[in-house]
């Protein structure tokens, strides 16, 4: 491939849209010294400004107790309290870290849950609430706190999404499309009524859905909605969730449930089954790859646009409202090991600058391993979700945004004819011009590495010219995990062994210039990428 920079191209300035946001695991895992520790690299390496969780009102945070649930005596149910302590504490840690909490309103307390079923390992109710009128009161003290504790204007700056993924009934929620509806109608006019200043948007579904339903309920009933919230991954999703399942109605797959209730008591016999011969002391994540294959839900033919095209789509159906991609990354398939690979960093950093200017904001799922759903694993690398393990060690998804973060603010608008299997953004600023190279794929193919030969037009000499990569020996801290032998419980000694042979480093690469040109090279293999930086 022959990449040719012309010194008179046209810029655009880089809204660098990925930065408005992370995600995180559930609330109460941000009361923890670790997790933000962690964080807050992430917010002063690659510059995020807000995080987003599940699980604000899980029962963990304690903000709706009666009194037999607290002293665990059969009486006095009648006597109830709002306690939103947790919670502030958890947003105090947010503030100090110098970002700001983007809330997803989730999950129900018991309290007012309609349907009191618990999900995943922090007991989550997906449920709708028994009455809107007491679930509207219970929002109206929560801002009434938040108003007290941090006055107006800040909290006038967060941003409000109701709930999380209602699309998936018996995942994230329990209830149909009309439901949700009418739960978020009654919670924005709740928040709006306390202050027509906070901002409060959704549906929060994934894969892009239900925003020209939501869009015309809004319109037809009136509904303040300041934002439009959506997900989007390229395929796997969560807990195997086809996306012709996704698609049916809650009604729906109640029917099914009913229905194929013995051959779903014939499935769990058979991995009961399957489950006998494996030994006792084998690890909980071995144990799910072995009865269900072992599958690397990452290495599939994904479509790497789809997020960029479904993009343009929801921001027409949005009809001029912000949009904000509050949940997306590469796969939702945890546990595989690509997860831990550098076909993350290639797929994010390739879909940040695709839809830097589609979206007003977007956020990475997620920022870190420490991520309860199903369990704590305690592998240091697992397939989790995290750009950097439960340890603090950075995955390549990591090193590849911390490119982003470094590149100038002006991007050059380059011939995209010129690309093959490598791809190129180039940018340039008072300090530097820099070209990135992605050679990006949903597989991770062992193929001859592609070689990009590189002119550039300059204005002087270059002070310097060096490189940042990531490939197979560079920023690959799960290769160094797995060359040690893959030891779980890693001390302090380890940790930093691990952190100094995967750290990203800079390195002189050759270079000729004359005539006001200056010439290089570089050969990638399968998603590498390749951040040459050339001082002015």
């Amino acid at each position: 491939m022959e990449l040719q920079i012309k010194k008179d191209l046209p810029t655009q300035k880089q809204a660098k849209s990925w930065q408005f946001c992370i995600g995180s695991c559930h609330a109460s895992t941000l009361l923890r010294a670790d997790a933000l520790r962690i964080l807050k690299r992430v917010h002063d390496e690659l510059g995020i400004r807000q995080v987003r969780f599940h699980g604000t009102f899980n029962d963990d945070m304690g903000t709706l107790c009666n009194f037999p649930a607290v002293f665990g005596l059969p009486v006095g149910e009648h006597i109830i309290e709002t306690n939103f302590y947790k919670i502030g504490v958890l947003y105090d840690n947010i503030l100090a870290l110098g970002m700001k909490p983007f809330v997803e309103l989730s999950f129900m307390p018991e309290l007012l849950a309609a349907d009191k079923t618990r999900s995943f390992i922090y007991n989550s109710i997906h449920s709708l609430p028994e009455s809107l009128e007491k679930w509207a009161a219970y929002i109206k003290s929560y801002l009434a706190y938040l108003f007290h504790r941090y006055g107006e204007e800040e909290v006038c700056s967060w941003f409000f999404e109701v709930w999380n993924e209602p699309d998936l009934a018996g995942t994230f929620f329990s209830g149909n499309r009309n439901g949700y509806m009418q739960f978020y109608e009654m919670t924005a006019r709740a928040i709006k009524e306390f202050c027509p200043r906070l901002r409060v948007g959704g549906p929060a579904t994934s894969a892009s859905r239900w925003i020209p339903e939501f869009m015309k309920y809004c319109e037809d009933h009136d509904v303040p909605v300041d934002f439009i919230s959506t997900h989007q991954y390229l395929g796997e999703p969560f807990l195997g969730i086809s996306e012709e399942t996704a698609q049916k109605t809650y009604e729906e797959l109640q029917a099914e449930k009913e229905a194929t209730a013995e051959a779903e008591k014939a499935r769990i016999a058979y991995i009961k089954k399957a489950m006998e011969t494996i030994p006792g002391d084998t690890s909980l994540l071995a144990a799910l790859h072995i009865v269900f294959g072992g599958k690397d839900g990452t290495e599939s033919d994904f479509d790497a646009n789809l997020l960029p095209d479904n993009a343009k789509v929801v921001k027409k159906q949005s009809k001029g409202l912000p949009v904000y991609y509050t949940e997306w990354s590469l796969s939702s398939s945890f546990g595989a090991r690509g997860q831990d690979m550098r076909k993350v960093a290639a797929y994010d950093v390739k879909t940040a600058l695709a839809i830097d200017h589609l979206v007003e904001g977007s956020s990475i799922w997620c920022y870190s391993d420490i991520f309860e759903e199903l369990h704590q694993f305690k592998e240091p690398f697992h397939g989790g979700y995290g750009l950097l393990t439960y340890t603090g060690i950075p995955k390549p998804a990591f090193y590849g945004m911390r490119m982003l973060a470094q590149s100038e603010q002006n991007r050059i608008l380059l011939d995209e004819t010129q690309f093959g299997e490598v791809e190129a953004a180039a940018f340039e600023g008072e300090h530097e011009k820099q070209i990135l190279l992605i050679r990006q794929n949903t597989h991770q193919l062992d193929l001859p590495p592609e070689v990009v030969r590189i002119s550039v037009e300059l204005e002087h000499a270059p002070k310097r010219v060096y490189l940042q990569r990531i490939d197979e020996d560079h920023c690959n801290p799960r290769r160094v995990w797995e060359e040690m032998g893959a030891p779980n419980d890693l001390n302090k000694s380890e940790v930093e062994a691990i952190l100094a042979a995967s750290d990203m480093v800079d390195e002189e690469i050759a270079y000729t210039y004359e005539n006001g040109v200056l010439e290089t090279q570089a050969a990638l293999g399968v998603n590498d990428l390749y951040f040459i930086r050339i001082e002015k």
